[in-house]
């Protein structure tokens, strides 16, 4: 059904009709990370993907126009380049371990550890939360202040061009 979406996506010159497609696309990625036992980051996915950028994307069309403009040229250029970092993420891919090798690095150093001593050291039964909360904890702050300071600036950025179209100062 991604795949679908994905190219109903790129087919679309209607935005309102892109936007609510990106939606569903980000409602279903969440389902397959429900499915990939990956709770908490469904849940960040359902509300930050789903919800907030479907609304924001939805806020930002409400000021612009609902139509995509025809290219004045092709743009092969653009194809060329994302072809070319495509297959070099490809090509990057191929010195990584198999999917779920027990012996790949990561779960001979600090996964085995976290697994294992994780509770004990943070005192937080859930090792999700013990990584992201504890361990990680100066990395999420870091994450989420990302976050809150690009959702300020788009709110600040509406805010002006609101404040244009009714002729009054931003």
């Amino acid at each position: 059904m991604m795949a679908v979406v994905t190219v109903v996506i790129a087919r679309q010159r209607n935005l309102f009709a892109v936007v609510i497609l990106f939606g569903i696309y980000s409602f279903l990625m969440a389902t397959v990370l429900v499915a990939l036992d990956a709770v908490d980051v469904a849940m960040t996915e359902a509300a930050v993907g789903a919800g907030i950028s479907t609304i924001l994307f939805l806020s930002a069309l409400h000021l612009g126009k609902g139509i995509e403009m025809k290219p004045l040229h092709r743009p092969f250029l653009p194809l060329v380049v994302a072809l070319a970092t495509g297959a070099a993420l490809a090509y990057g891919t191929l010195g990584l371990p198999a999917f779920s090798d027990s012996e790949a690095p990561i779960h001979q150093h600090v996964a085995k550890r976290y697994v294992e001593e994780g509770a004990r050291e943070t005192g937080v039964p859930n090792i999700v939360t013990a990584v992201l909360a504890s361990y990680r904890g100066y990395d999420t702050l870091g994450e989420v202040t990302v976050v809150f300071t690009a959702g300020i600036g788009v709110i600040a950025l509406l805010r002006r061009v609101r404040g244009r179209r009714r002729g009054g100062k931003p």
